[in-house]
């Protein structure tokens, strides 16, 4: 999941991108609202989130645009003001959710979480390939009824590939939805953490579950 932070301070804008980063969520920062238009008009993010006070284009005025643009993912308002008017300013100018700060990270954590959770209209909350089974609100996989251990990174892989499951998809599509804007393209990051995970899943000659499509990138097949 790739989540856009638009935040001026800072601190609290690599606070946030850090911590993210460490539960496997790809984040890249915006200093100011301009900023934050132009990454979501150029990448494709799952969640944004806007702080109110931002420069150049307050967080509200980002949230109109956006939505005016078509974009269709969760946004999420943070900001200084707990006025009740205010928080109905943000939530009607398009949000979904409002984090007054100072806040508890773990919050921000369990919120990202639930507006990420997918909804019954769009898919099953337990991806599933064979007896290969992702649980996303609970954050564990597991293999033929037994956990996998698998580190924030290789989750994440795992769910995009689940998500796309039949499909193949290219590494560049794998970098728009798992890494952040800062990956480095010519590293081979994405092809260690695919032979990590067919490890983990102990592929063999008789079972396999990602396939290398050649001049494509990767496909999970779902009759495994």
């Amino acid at each position: 999941m790739r989540i856009l932070v638009a935040e001026d301070e800072k601190k609290i804008a690599e606070f946030i991108r850090r911590g993210l980063k460490e539960e496997g969520y790809a984040a890249d920062t915006a200093p100011d609202g301009e900023e934050a238009l132009r990454l979501a008009a150029e990448n494709p993010y799952d969640l944004a989130l806007l702080d109110v006070m931002l420069p150049k284009l307050d967080g509200v005025e980002v949230c109109r645009r956006l939505r005016a643009s078509g974009f269709a993912a969760p946004i999420m308002m943070l900001t200084a003001k707990d006025r009740v008017e205010d928080k109905v300013k943000g939530l009607d100018s398009g949000a979904n959710d409002y984090l007054t700060k100072p806040f508890a990270f773990e919050e921000l954590l369990a919120r990202v979480r639930a507006l990420l959770r997918p909804r019954p209209a769009d898919a099953a909350a337990v991806l599933a390939a064979g007896t290969l089974e992702l649980d996303l609100p609970a954050h564990k996989a597991r293999l033929d009824g037994k956990p996998l251990d698998l580190s924030a990174k290789e989750f994440s892989l795992l769910e995009y590939l689940l998500r796309n499951k039949d499909r193949a998809v290219s590494r560049t599509m794998i970098v728009e939805h798992v890494w952040d804007i800062n990956f480095d393209t010519g590293t081979n990051v994405i092809d260690v953490h695919i032979t990590h995970l067919r490890r983990k899943l102990g592929e063999n000659a008789r079972r396999k579950f990602i396939h290398t499509i050649r001049g494509k990138g990767y496909m999970l097949k779902a009759d495994v």
